[in-house]
């Protein structure tokens, strides 16, 4: 588990870390600091209708972000890093765990299936993520910040400066936080707000 007093000061934070007068987009669990050349989007599940992500493009990178529960005494990224590997792999994708900016993470090469399933082509995309105080971060990091240091870096900036609100209700660890619509934001019935 990353040192929580270096995550306490160079982020993402936790709510109670960051001074209440700080401007943010409340998506509920997740707040962003808002800043020039910032598209955010929610990802609604059609099922039910419920905000699952938070996705953000910046020129030509994006950034997909989800917050979960977890225990209060230990983090979770290293069982999800193991439980996302052998996904990606039984997808037909390759995987390889590298040290990044905010330790380990995962480069992904994805496949792209065609309508039937089969795979056309490939993707490739970073997993990146951090614990935190009963709270786990995951960035899914795709475009131009794969392999250009300067997209890269803006997009790192935008996730550590993330603040995650978990919240008291009790929530079983690696569950979803509740996301939400911002006030004053229509929705439209389905798919995707931008």
């Amino acid at each position: 588990m990353q040192n929580q007093s270096l995550r306490s000061v160079n982020g993402p934070f936790d709510i109670s870390e960051v001074p209440e007068q700080t401007l943010l987009v409340d998506f509920g669990s997740i707040k962003i600091q808002p800043a020039a050349n910032l598209e955010l989007r929610l990802e609604i599940e059609e099922e039910s209708n419920r905000v699952v992500a938070v996705a953000i493009d910046s020129m030509d990178s994006t950034l997909q972000l989800q917050a979960f529960a977890a225990p209060k005494s230990e983090g979770v990224w290293q069982d999800v890093r193991v439980q996302l590997a052998l996904s990606i792999r039984e997808q037909g994708g390759a995987v390889e765990e590298r040290l990044g900016s905010f330790g380990p993470e995962l480069l992904a090469k994805l496949p792209i299936n065609d309508e039937n399933g089969v795979p056309q082509a490939h993707r490739y995309a970073r997993f990146v993520g951090v614990d935190g105080p009963r709270w786990f971060l995951r960035g899914l990091i795709g475009g131009a910040a794969i392999n250009d240091p300067a997209a890269a870096s803006i997009i790192e900036g935008i996730f550590r400066s993330t603040v995650v609100d978990r919240g008291s209700d009790p929530i079983p660890p690696r569950d979803l936080l509740p996301l939400t619509v911002p006030p004053g934001v229509v929705t439209p019935p389905r798919g995707v707000i931008g």
